[in-house]
């Protein structure tokens, strides 16, 4: 058997690597020229980082991104609405790291060039559609080339051209009215030194974790500030390159000085600042046609709500190697593939839509817009507990279900 990946991001690099796991051959074609470290931090919840560590990534993960310890939501004014241990503090088998995308790019990249061999990682090979018999798929590249394989895995973005091929219709992402500005700053440690924070409510807010260590002893300080504008603001295609004038937004956040943390200076401490409108997509009513299938943001491109898009996709790519690999055909382990992770990365879509467990900053800023005495005023325990439990539920990441959860390695063969 032998799969066509289209798109060297995250999520087809792993399914490259989780279908060789399973015995099955594997070829990435990437549009850009050249694979570089680009982006800003992303995180990898406990239910991803065990399956890059099953894929035996476990040592390149630490090595390479922050071990998250705390989660911490809190009011435009730093005060503390809730906080809770994450990753192996939190009883999860398998940690949860905050990384830059680049670096998790780039660490993929090497692992499928060494398992998969590099010739089987091509550039650009800009993808412009696909057609199928019965026998297989045939890609058909911008260069005049083409590739012939057994099936097809698009895991090409949300910019996908085998969705536009699917789904012919469907027009561009969706815009919710928030502009993110995204960048990596250098600043001292705060809390516990590994803790993500996000503070303000669904209208303005800011986000912080670190990433790594610089050789002074500060902190790569990943942030995002975010600001919901009218429905007739005018927005530009989503494009991580574009870069950002923090003129534009940093009186939105001149004020936001929390004692523990300066959001104004860490805005100011950046060096590159880079724009993103807040996109996603409907759920698709399916994701497979014959022997081709979408993966990772082809198939559901989400809000970065509740840290799970680069999770999902890794999900995606483990679930997929594993049907393919004990179905009786492709056929089958395709239908097996979707049938489990279609519903459940459409729950978190729309999951996300409404704020995801956000909520949380939401309901108190709602109750208190000018800050609180005692949180308990506010809000209960119970009713910020049931907010982000529920949503940990959805997006499959609760611990006890996560780590009683069989695993999605290939079962090894007897020899002989």
């Amino acid at each position: 058997m032998r799969a066509i990946v289209i798109g060297g991001g995250i999520g087809g690099l792993t399914t490259a690597l989780a279908l060789h796991a399973a015995g099955i051959g594997a070829e990435v074609f990437e549009a850009a020229a050249e694979v570089r470290p680009l982006g800003v931090g992303i995180n990898l919840q406990p239910h991803a980082v065990r399956e890059l560590t099953e894929l035996g990534l476990g040592e390149a993960l630490a090595a390479a991104g922050v071990a998250t310890r705390e989660f911490v939501y809190a009011n435009r004014f730093g005060q503390e609405i809730w906080a809770e241990p994450r990753g192996l503090a939190a009883g999860y088998r398998w940690p949860q790291y905050s990384i830059h995308r680049g670096r998790l790019q780039m660490l993929l990249w090497r692992a499928a060039a060494e398992r998969l061999g590099a010739a089987r990682l091509h550039t650009g090979r800009r993808l412009l559609g696909i057609e199928q018999d019965g026998a297989g798929v045939t890609a058909r590249f911008a260069d005049g080339g083409t590739a012939r394989g057994d099936l097809l895995v698009a895991a090409d973005g949300i910019h996908s051209a085998v969705r536009a091929q699917f789904f012919p219709g469907e027009g561009p992402p969706k815009w919710n009215g928030c502009i993110l500005w995204r960048a990596v700053s250098l600043a001292s440690p705060f809390r516990t030194g590994a803790s993500m924070v996000q503070a303000g409510h669904r209208d303005r807010k800011f986000v912080c974790y670190p990433i790594g260590q610089a050789a002074d002893g500060r902190a790569e300080i990943n942030w995002i500030a975010e600001q919901r504008f009218p429905a007739d603001h005018v927005w530009a295609r989503e494009d991580w390159n574009r870069r950002a004038d923090p003129a534009a937004f940093l009186p939105l956040f001149a004020d936001w000085e929390f004692g523990w943390l300066s959001v104004p200076a860490l805005i100011r401490a950046a060096e590159a600042v880079y724009e993103f409108p807040m996109v996603d997509r409907d759920p698709l009513p399916w994701w497979t046609q014959g022997r081709a299938t979408l993966l990772g943001d082809a198939a559901h491109p989400m809000y970065p709500i509740g840290s799970n898009g680069a999770s999902q996709a890794i999900l995606d790519a483990r679930f997929l190697a594993l049907q393919l690999a004990t179905q009786p055909g492709i056929e089958a382990g395709l239908a097996a593939y979707e049938a489990a992770r279609r519903p459940a990365t459409a729950a978190v879509v729309e999951a996300n839509r409404g704020d995801g467990p956000d909520r949380v900053m939401d309901i108190v800023h709602a109750r208190a817009p000018e800050g609180f005495a005692r949180l308990e005023d506010v809000v209960s325990r119970e009713e910020l507990e049931a907010t982000v439990t529920a949503y940990k539920r959805i997006a499959g990441m609760d611990p006890a279900t996560l780590n009683a959860r069989p695993s999605w390695s290939v079962p090894a063969r007897p020899a002989g």
